[in-house]
C-alpha cells in the first residue's frame, strides 16, 4: 500500500534503546537504566487513591474537549502558587500528554510549509512531529557557550514559530527571565509564534525555572504531568494559549482526541493535591545530579554544560568517539548499561554526544556509575 512521504520519520533512538535493554534483562541480565527520562517513582498516592475511588461509580465516559473543569482550575492555581501568574482557568486545555499539546499547537498555529525553529540538541520529536505534519524544520545549532538555548539572533525573519524548552532535553540547561524575555520580545518583533516546553518545571536545584506567561501572555505554553508528577504512562499533560486561541484549540480538540483521558484527568486532580510527595523526588534526583557532576568528569566525560533542571546530563564525547550509537551500544553490552546516543537530540552533531539520565533511584545511579568508570578503564579512557 502507498504511503505518505509525510510518514517517513526517523524513529525515536531512546526507544530503541529501551527495546535493546529489555531483550538484554529478557536474557538474564541486570541492565543499569539511564537511556529514558522516566521517573522510577509512581504517580503520587493521591493520584492513585483519586482514580480508585470513582471507579466503581463513574462510567469515566467523554469529557469535554478542553478537559475537566476542577482540573484547569486547579493547574491554573499551580501557575498563582508557583510563579505569582494569575491565570484565567479559560486559556488551560488539558491534553493526551504534551504530545498531543505539540500535535495541537502546531496545527493550530502553522501552515504547510512554514519553517519552524528548534533548537539543536534538542528533544528528537519535535522535528519528527514538524515533519509529519508537512512544516519546514529550521535547526537551530545551539553552543555550549550558550548553555545549548537558542539566542535572539537565532530568530531570523522566516521563522514562523519558535520552539524553546527549559529546562531542556537533553541539556537540563535553563533560561533565566532575561534569556527567556530576550527570545520572546525577538519573536514577537519578528512576527515569530513563540511555544515554551515546560515539561520539566518543578525539577530544579538553584532556581526556580521561569515560565514564559510571567513575561507575555501572547505565547503558547506546554506542560505535562509525566515528570515533576511522576505519571509519564497516564499520558495527561496541558497547554496555555492566548485567549483568542482557545475556541481555536477547541476546535481542532474535538477532532483530533474527543478528550483526554478521563482516568487520566481523574488521577491527575489527585496529583495536584500530593504535591509534597513530587517534592520528595526532587531531593532524590539533586542527589543523584551531585553523584553524575562529581564522577562523570573523572571517567572522561567532562565536557558538560551543567544541568540547572530536569535529571539529564549531555556530555560532549567527541574525542572518544565519532559514532555516539555504537559508542552506546558497547556501553550496553559490555557495562550492562543504557544510555542514549547524541544523535537523536542532535542530528548534525549528535555522532559526538551521549544523554545520561539520572531520574532512577540513587542506588541504581551509584551502581550505573560504578560500572561505567570499568567500563572506561577497560577501554583505556582513564587509569
Amino acid at each position: 500500500m502507498r504511503s505518505s512521504s509525510r510518514s517517513k520519520v526517523d524513529s525515536f533512538i531512546v526507544m530503541d534503546v529501551m527495546e535493546a535493554a529489555r531483550q538484554a534483562e529478557e536474557a538474564g541480565r541486570h541492565i543499569i537504566h539511564m537511556e529514558v527520562g522516566q521517573p522510577s517513582t509512581p504517580a503520587p498516592s493521591g493520584a492513585r487513591q483519586a482514580l480508585a475511588t470513582v471507579l466503581d461509580d463513574d462510567a469515566l465516559g467523554y469529557t469535554v474537549a478542553l478537559g475537566l473543569p476542577e482540573l484547569r482550575q486547579k493547574i491554573a492555581r499551580l501557575y498563582a502558587d508557583w510563579y505569582g501568574v494569575d491565570l484565567d482557568p479559560a486559556r488551560v486545555i488539558v491534553t493526551a500528554g504534551s504530545s498531543g499539546a505539540f500535535l495541537l499547537a502546531f496545527s493550530a498555529l502553522f501552515d504547510a510549509g512554514d519553517k519552524v525553529g528548534i533548537g539543536m540538541p534538542g528533544y528528537p520529536s519535535y522535528r519528527q512531529i514538524l515533519h509529519a505534519l508537512g512544516l519546514d524544520t529550521h535547526l537551530i545549532e545551539s553552543s555550549v557557550e550558550n548553555r545549548y538555548q537558542p539566542v535572539p539572533s537565532d530568530v531570523t525573519p522566516d521563522l514562523a514559530g519558535l520552539m524553546v524548552a527549559s529546562p531542556a532535553n537533553p541539556s537540563g540547561t535553563m533560561l533565566d527571565i532575561d534569556a527567556l524575555g530576550a527570545l520572546i520580545a525577538a519573536c514577537h518583533a519578528n512576527g515569530t509564534a513563540f511555544i515554551s516546553d515546560e515539561i520539566y518545571h518543578g525539577i530544579e536545584y538553584d532556581r526556580k525555572a521561569v515560565t514564559a506567561l510571567q513575561i507575555s501572555d501572547d505565547v503558547y505554553v506546554i506542560n505535562s504531568f509525566s515528570k515533576y508528577f511522576s505519571m509519564t504512562g497516564w499520558r495527561v499533560g496541558w497547554m496555555v494559549v492566548p485567549e483568542d486561541h482557545v475556541r481555536l484549540i477547541e476546535r481542532l480538540a474535538q477532532n483530533m482526541f474527543i478528550c483526554p483521558s478521563h482516568a487520566a484527568q481523574i488521577a491527575a486532580i489527585g496529583a495536584l493535591d500530593s504535591m509534597d510527595e513530587a517534592d520528595a523526588n526532587l531531593a532524590v534526583y539533586r542527589a543523584n545530579r551531585d553523584l553524575m557532576m562529581a564522577e562523570l568528569p573523572a571517567m572522561g566525560f567532562d565536557r558538560i554544560a551543567p544541568p540547572d533542571g530536569a535529571f539529564y546530563v549531555y556530555a560532549d564525547v567527541s574525542t572518544l568517539t565519532e559514532d555516539s550509537r555504537a559508542f552506546a551500544r558497547d556501553i550496553l553490552d559490555e557495562a550492562g548499561v543504557a544510555v542514549t546516543p547524541g544523535i537523536d537530540f542532535d542530528p548534525v552533531r549528535g555522532a559526538g554526544t551521549l544523554r545520561f539520565s539520572y531520574a532512577r533511584s540513587t542506588d541504581d545511579i551509584r551502581e550505573g556509575l560504578r560500572r561505567l568508570r570499568e567500563f572506561m578503564q577497560a577501554r583505556g579512557h582513564i587509569a
